[in-house]
């Protein structure tokens, strides 16, 4: 590993600090009047700017993550294997892989190979802090694996065992091999109102919307951070 991707993996390690002691609401303002000093002579300002009025954070959160993530290393540039590398390190019970590889895809939203700064900032954007309806169209951006407007069974069901996988088999000592297909198989029942053997993005927000273990889970984070 080079010295840049180690200080790429070690930024990002303190960045995912940053975001829990946000979420948590244990960052202390002094800390961050501290960090946004630090970061203040890395950050470009055109560029925060401009992220400040496209997403929903601050112009110090957005100072604060930026260091985190980019600190060290200028290219600012995550790629898949370091993106799984850090997953590994949050799931070190069960393997992370597939899964890691899943949610690049849909972080990296212009589909370069690589996960920027910007990416990020967005997609955190959405899911910590979107409406129902943005956080739904991202979480059907990555069921939607191959990206062309619709969920089929196969692709739910490689989210489905990725995450099983993620979660490690220790975690569910009473579930069988075949739970994941028989928890796709309910679903996917439900969702494909038509019986076309796809689900479109209209028929997936519709049916997240009717359960309430999937609303209760998009509203979790709402005005925590």
């Amino acid at each position: 590993m080079s010295g840049c991707r180690k200080r790429c993996k070690r930024e990002l390690l303190k960045f995912a600090q940053y975001l829990l002691r946000l979420i948590t609401g244990s960052l202390h303002p002094d800390s961050v009047e501290d960090e946004m000093e630090t970061a203040t002579a890395r950050h470009r300002p055109e560029t925060l700017e401009l992220l400040e009025a496209q997403s929903k954070f601050t112009k110090k959160e957005l100072q604060i993550l930026y260091r985190g993530f980019k600190n060290e290393c200028p290219s600012g540039i995550v790629n898949e294997e370091t993106f799984k590398e850090i997953y590994s390190q949050f799931f070190p019970q069960g393997d992370s892989t597939t899964y890691a590889h899943f949610l690049f895809n849909a972080f990296d939203t212009d589909h370069n190979g690589c996960v920027s700064f910007e990416d990020f900032v967005m997609g955190l954007s959405i899911l910590l802090r979107g409406t129902v309806q943005e956080k739904l169209n991202w979480a059907f951006n990555l069921y939607d694996i191959n990206k062309d407007g619709y969920i089929t069974k196969e692709e739910m069901l490689d989210i489905m065992k990725a995450i099983y996988d993620m979660m490690g088999k220790c975690t569910y000592p009473v579930v069988k091999e075949d739970a994941p297909r028989q928890h796709v198989e309910t679903f996917f029942q439900k969702m494909d109102k038509n019986k076309d053997g796809v689900v479109t993005m209209d028929e997936f927000i519709e049916s997240c919307q009717k359960d309430e273990n999937i609303m209760q889970s998009m509203q979790l984070f709402e005005n925590v951070i």
